[in-house]
This record gives C-alpha cells, sequence and structure tokens, in this order.
C-alpha cells in the first residue's frame, strides 16, 4: 500500500465518522450528561494537547523554557489578559530564559 492509498484512505474514514456524527439524534446530545461530558471532553483534549506540545521531545519528557512559559501564559489569562498580551509575554519569558542560559 502506497503512501496516497494510506493518506486517501485515512480521509475516507474521517469522512465516514463525520458523516455518523449526523445521525446522532439531537434529543440525545442535549440531554444534561452527555452535554457535560463533551464539554469536559474538549477541554481534556486541549490540556492534553497543549502537555504534550510542552513537555513531549519525542519519546522523552523535557522540561525546558516552555515550562516557565506556560505557567506565565496561564497566569496571565487567569488575570484576564488579552491573548497578544498572553502570547508576547510567555515568548519573552521563554526567550530571556534561553538568553541567560537557564534553559535550554
Amino acid at each position: 500500500m502506497s503512501v496516497w492509498s494510506a493518506v486517501l484512505l485515512a480521509a475516507v474514514i474521517c469522512l465516514a465518522l463525520k458523516a455518523a456524527g449526523y445521525l446522532v439524534p439531537p434529543s440525545l446530545l442535549e440531554e444534561p450528561r452527555p452535554a457535560r461530558v463533551t464539554d469536559l471532553l474538549t477541554v481534556a483534549l486541549l490540556a492534553a494537547l497543549v502537555a504534550v506540545q510542552t513537555l513531549g521531545d519525542g519519546q522523552a519528557v523535557t522540561v525546558d523554557a516552555r515550562v516557565p512559559a506556560l505557567l506565565v501564559a496561564g497566569g496571565l489569562l487567569w488575570l484576564r489578559q488579552s491573548f497578544l498580551v498572553v502570547v508576547i509575554a510567555a515568548a519573552a519569558v521563554a526567550a530571556l530564559l534561553r538568553l541567560i542560559g537557564l534553559a535550554a
């Protein structure tokens, strides 16, 4: 099987899964328990993505300048700062730590 065959097969499977989502009755999704689960699932997936992108380095866990930058970003978001301020501050923290040699 070539790479393009695998890509096309994956695309067809994704399209089929998306189409299957339309077959779920709306009344089922509006009940309290499934609505709560879908809300929490979104947060959990986003948290997992942030953790993997921050700490992951292949098969190893790496703690470098991204961790303090993420903590600064989280604190600024908690203080309800604008997204632009959060991004600039987190980038500045990571760059400063790398400049002074405290983190790789």
